[in-house]
């Protein structure tokens, strides 16, 4: 294990562990894709290659899966949202989730058996809205709850998006999720939770199996090119491990290196790597930092095993590196490579660009002139405001 620091980004580099292969499955990415694509507002979002970054890092190609347009939500997190709540009502009505569309439980009669359930979930935001939304489209009712300092622009779109009720607390991440899990127990509802923890590990995982339908997406358009590094950002790592997990999968003869990035705030997956122990290890208190969606004390329990024995990086790094990644993206001169990226939608590709710069950091990871970087955006200008306001700012970075 070596952890290098730099101002800006550390760099953990572990030895793996484990043994190729996870749940998250090839026939697992077919089924929830087979689901989304019966949905009738379904489009595969785009794979941009960015020419000029990639030209600049010294490496052969950088691809970027840009989730800021998926289902109108400008985040990916509608995938997991809407897969578990479908395979939640194929449950209760006895389908068989592959044998089932979007438009088989649309039906007045199916309806009629499932339209009094009630969802809730907490949330920074994208999740949430990704839950209030899949609510929405069966036509039932959403409750999400919300940390302290979530942004008013954020509560409001949970609210546009659907939910019944978006409401922010004085609670941090983690308290939030303890609370919304007590108040779903003892009123019925159905909680609907992006983290697991022991006895709640069924939906956690549907969740995580909606966003395979990316990772099917991103192997198709990759056209026969296989990355040989993947950078994942991680809150409490349900997207990193799922799309890790996947790749490992498809890619189990040439697999590539993963990096997971968080903020160096709220970095739990960095810190339970670095303790070796092969544990799970919480961020206490009240951590501060821009990147909403990635400020997550405790990873999640069916994840953590995945990303624990085969990512080889972790990647903390400081709001600076997110919001010169931002407006990196948004300022393009190739309007192809341009993209709106959020604060937590652009850091892995800051963290890659601050790697390639450092001789030392780009060595340890094997980067070169023949290297293939994948990427995902997995949000657009989530709270416009703080967008802006940093996109359009001088830089001081």
């Amino acid at each position: 294990m070596k952890e290098t620091r730099r101002k800006r980004i550390t760099l953990l580099s572990t030895d793996k562990k484990g043994t190729p292969g996870s749940p998250f499955s090839q026939e697992a990415a077919a089924d929830a894709l087979h689901f989304h694509r019966s949905l009738p507002m379904y489009k595969r979002t785009e794979l941009v290659s960015l020419r000029s970054a990639a030209e600049e890092a010294g490496v052969k190609a950088i691809f970027l899966k840009d989730e800021s347009t998926r289902f109108g939500l400008k985040a990916f997190k509608g995938l997991g949202g809407s897969y578990a709540v479908f395979k939640i009502l194929c449950d209760r009505l006895g389908l068989d989730h592959r044998k089932t569309v979007f438009s088989d439980l649309m039906t007045e009669e199916n309806r009629e058996r499932y339209h009094d359930l009630i969802f809730a979930t907490a949330t920074d935001g994208n999740h949430g809205k990704g839950v209030a939304w899949a609510a929405a489209l069966f036509g039932c009712k959403a409750y999400v709850y919300m940390p302290a300092g979530s942004a008013e622009a954020r509560r409001k779109a949970i609210e546009d998006a659907g939910a019944e009720r978006a409401v922010i607390t004085n609670l941090n991440y983690d308290q939030v999720v303890r609370y919304v899990s007590r108040q779903a127990e003892e009123k019925g509802w159905t909680l609907v939770q992006d983290t697991s923890w022991e006895g709640y590990e069924k939906i956690p995982q549907r969740i995580v199996e909606g966003y395979l339908t990316m990772g099917a997406e991103i192997c198709q358009q990759l056209d026969g090119s296989i990355p040989t590094h993947v950078f994942l950002q991680a809150g409490v790592g349900s997207l990193a491990g799922g799309i890790l997990g996947y790749l490992a999968n498809i890619y189990s003869d040439k697999e590539p290196a993963f990096a997971i990035v968080e903020p160096s705030t709220v970095a739990c997956l960095y810190e339970s790597a670095r303790a070796g122990d092969g544990q799970i290890h919480s961020i206490p208190g009240d951590p501060v930092t821009i990147m909403a969606g990635l400020n997550c004390g405790t990873p999640c329990s069916i994840i953590w095993p995945i990303i624990r024995d085969r990512a080889g990086f972790y990647c903390a790094c400081s709001d600076e590196v997110t919001e010169t990644a931002m407006r990196k993206l948004a300022q393009f001169p190739d309007e192809a490579e341009k993209v709106t990226a959020g604060e937590s939608g652009a850091v892995t590709f800051g963290a890659f660009m601050e790697i390639a710069k450092d001789e030392e950091l780009r060595s340890e990871m094997g980067i070169n002139q023949d290297s293939i970087i994948l990427l995902i955006n997995t949000e657009g200008a989530t709270d416009p405001e703080g967008y802006e306001r940093i996109v359009k700012h001088d830089s001081r970075y």
